[in-house]
């Protein structure tokens, strides 16, 4: 009786690679909350000891609670703004077809692969030009053009799966349009709007160059970071509060995840 024959063994080379890439991608973000904890001020191995004191020195800059401050108005508003033109965008490209709508579509998605720099040196040259000066209220109106794009894939996804046989039953019993939009059509895709405010919101607490360009003397919380790495003796606390940034930036990413599974599902 002859013997079964045996597979060969193969060795999981799409797994290895996935491995080596995010140990690739994601081991020198996590050295620098553990550099964070270093009672020393030189990013070296070995660390000279355990300490919190990078933390507690934190809240005692006044100069890093205003920009933490203005990153906070700044992604809120942006947040705000992009969420509701994303909305009502994402609603008519899924719900109508219109001429140039693809066109449209695709001038909304352009900031996703235009270089940062040239966004902002471009935005930078205009604002000027229409007399506005560099502060919070242009980084806003440059981080609602980046944050748009994000919020309207996120409220699009929302829509796709729409069943719109809810809407024709409410104007059946008599509701008005503003009344189906807001007692019928919100509530199912609210997952999504909150999705949106927060990717939105970490888009815009994050970003760096328009920030840079754009804020003039009211720097947001990116742009305070850099001026200080430039000074060795100031690095334990951006490491400290990159630390806190990073973990903050996971959490908002992740509960917008949940809520834009959400709105996939209840759609």
């Amino acid at each position: 009786m002859s013997k079964p024959l045996r597979k060969p063994v193969r060795f999981p080379w799409l797994l290895a690679y996935a491995i080596g890439y995010l140990i690739f991608l994601y081991l020198p973000v996590l050295l620098l909350p553990l550099f964070s904890f270093n009672d020393g001020t030189i990013v070296a191995f070995p660390m000279k000891g355990f300490t919190l004191k990078w933390y507690a020195q934190l809240g005692a800059q006044d100069t890093l609670l205003q920009a933490m401050a203005n990153s906070l108005i700044v992604g809120a508003v942006t947040a705000l703004v992009a969420t509701s033109l994303g909305l009502f965008a994402a609603r008519a490209y899924v719900r109508y077809r219109f001429k140039g709508r693809e066109v449209s579509e695709g001038l909304v998605m352009l900031p996703l692969v235009i270089p940062g720099i040239i966004v902002a040196s471009s935005m930078l040259v205009l604002f000027i030009s229409l007399g506005l000066k560099p502060s919070l209220t242009t980084v806003i109106l440059g981080h609602v053009f980046v944050a748009l794009p994000f919020a309207v894939s996120i409220m699009k996804s929302a829509f796709d799966d729409f069943d719109q046989s809810l809407e024709e039953a409410a104007f059946d019993l008599g509701e008005t349009v503003i009344g189906t939009f807001r007692r019928v059509t919100l509530p199912i895709v609210a997952p999504g709007i909150v999705a949106s405010l927060l990717v939105t919101f970490t888009v815009s607490f994050d970003e760096f160059v328009l920030a840079f360009f754009l804020s003039g003397n009211q720097p947001t919380l990116p742009v305070y970071i850099w001026s200080q790495i430039r000074f060795p003796a100031k690095l334990p606390n951006t490491l400290a509060l990159g630390s806190l940034l990073l973990l903050a930036s996971v959490l908002l990413l992740l509960t917008a995840e949940y809520f834009r599974r959400r709105s996939t599902k209840s759609a």
